[in-house]
């Protein structure tokens, strides 16, 4: 797992470490790691030309000590200070280093070319205290190293970027590589900051022990591979979990067979599907081990559920419609005991019938941002800027799991002690019709086979990017592709 903490808790993991350790060792131990990897990424450290971007605070001291270790090893090194106090020793360790100190705003002609002409620039422009975008004359910083060809490396973040939440209000640093110490902070991991922030580097500075539980993790394929259910010798296809699917409409068919192959090939020892009539025929094509029933015109919903038979789980939503019909049936489902996850058309339904996820069993939604936007009564292109916020926003209005889609996933619990979990893995080819449908079933198989919403949320979206990412190998693919290579990524997760 990859842990992140918010400022809030880094800074009472500093303090209580700042107690134990001489005067200064924090940010010598956090500028020894930045040097380090500053010279891994240069072709050779002496001769090359390395820009350090200061800020006033303890990013611009790391920054500066950085620079001077740099420079102690041959790096010509010029400081671009970027307001009118950096840090005192870390300018005068840089200087003593045989580097250079100059004002962005009493030299700009002289800033932009040591810019322009860096071999590897480094953002120590603002901290993680910092909100909101840069102002000047740090915007035009930013903007100068991101029209420059050296590698941008960021100081524990990205500057401008949002260190709790990943929100970017404004403009910011872009980089490759982002070195961070003690701990990851949530807005390395939630887009926008994410995709701001490259490759990240962690380094050990010792907070580790006095650090609390993280706020924010990303499951990795150890992870992963802990929670999946496995089936034993004594396994039969209704101990191994029995995964109801609501999905289909004779206007969208094929969202029934998608659900019904992703629960399939995610470890449900059985699917029972309840659509109309031409999704039906399809299943049965395509995947006959389903056992069907068929909904029939006038035919209650709570009729049609029972007559399903016994379940561990439901999923409902996908391609399902959003007529009378379909919200009986969507109603029926939550009546139900069992854990259901709600996508798709359900999560429109819900949006007209908030009343529904009254329920004391476990609910799991699965929304893109529109359809959370709709349930919040928000803005899309708020919820996309801010989603780690209108994530557990949802929770914990609605009293369930959210999964927010999206280029990054982010699975919020309805219970604010519980830490959020985000997925690493994916690829832009996910962005295809039906994919979402896949993802319904193969976190329902897993609601079925015992996990709780935010681990079955988590490791379908897991395998998911997984199998996606196996299927497409830099070309298109459809949602069948995903289905296909989904043994693959459970393979892969087992074998790390």
């Amino acid at each position: 797992m990859r842990n992140a903490h918010d400022v809030a808790g880094v800074r009472a993991a500093e303090s209580a470490l700042m107690a134990l350790v001489p005067e200064g060792a924090l940010m010598q131990r956090a500028a020894s790691g930045l040097a380090s990897v500053c010279a891994r990424l240069l072709a050779a450290v002496y001769g090359s030309r390395v820009v350090v971007l200061a800020g006033s605070g303890d990013n611009g001291g790391d920054a500066l000590y950085a620079g001077a270790r740099l420079a102690a090893r041959g790096a010509v090194v010029t400081a671009v200070a970027a307001a009118e106090r950096v840090h005192q020793g870390g300018a005068d360790a840089l200087r003593g280093s045989g580097g250079r100190l100059i004002g962005a705003s009493d030299d700009p002609a002289a800033a932009d070319k040591a810019i322009v002409a860096a071999d590897l620039i480094i953002d120590g422009l603002l901290g993680i205290g910092g909100h909101g975008g840069l102002r000047e004359p740090a915007a035009s910083l930013a903007a100068a190293a991101q029209r420059a060809r050296g590698q941008i490396v960021a100081v524990d973040l990205p500057s401008g970027i949002d260190a709790d939440t990943g929100e970017v209000a404004g403009a910011a640093v872009r980089a490759g590589v982002t070195v961070t110490f003690g701990t990851l902070k949530p807005g390395l991991l939630i887009d926008p900051g994410a995709s701001h922030a490259g490759v990240v580097e962690l380094i050990d500075i010792g907070l580790g022990s006095h650090l609390g539980p993280p706020d924010v993790a990303a499951a990795q394929a150890a992870d992963i591979a802990a929670w999946l259910p496995r089936p034993t010798a004594e396994s039969d296809k209704y101990r191994r979990g029995v995964l109801g699917i609501v999905a289909g409409s004779d206007r969208f068919t094929g969202a029934a067979p998608l659900a019904v192959g992703g629960a399939i090939r995610g470890g449900a020892g059985m699917v029972r599907l309840v659509s109309s009539e031409v999704p039906v025929m399809l299943v049965r094509e395509r995947w006959p081990e389903a056992v069907i029933t068929t909904t029939q015109a006038g035919q209650e919903g709570t009729a049609a559920i029972e007559k399903a038979g016994q379940v561990q789980a439901w999923t409902a939503g996908p391609g399902m419609g959003t007529g009378e019909a379909s919200a009986e049936l969507l109603a029926a489902v939550l009546a139900t005991s069992v854990p259901v996850l709600v996508d798709a058309d359900g999560i429109t339904l819900l949006a007209a019938h908030r009343e529904l996820l009254s329920r004391s069993a476990p609910t799991l939604i699965t929304p893109h941002a529109g359809e959370l936007a709709r349930l919040l009564g928000a803005d899309r292109s708020d919820v996309e800027a801010r989603r780690l916020r209108f994530a557990t926003q949802a929770a914990a209005e609605l009293g369930c799991t959210v999964l927010l889609k999206g280029s990054t996933t982010v699975i919020a619990p309805p219970s604010s002690g519980q830490k959020v979990l985000v997925n690493p893995t994916g690829t832009s080819w996910l962005a295809t019709a039906g994919s979402g449908d896949v993802l319904s079933g193969l976190a329902g198989s897993l609601l079925a086979q015992g996990l709780g919403p935010s681990r079955a949320a988590a490791a379908a979206a897991y395998l998911h990017g997984i199998a996606a990412r196996l299927a497409a190998e830099g070309a298109p693919i459809g949602a069948t592709d995903v289905i296909a290579a989904l043994p693959a990524a459970i393979r892969s997760v087992e074998a790390a």
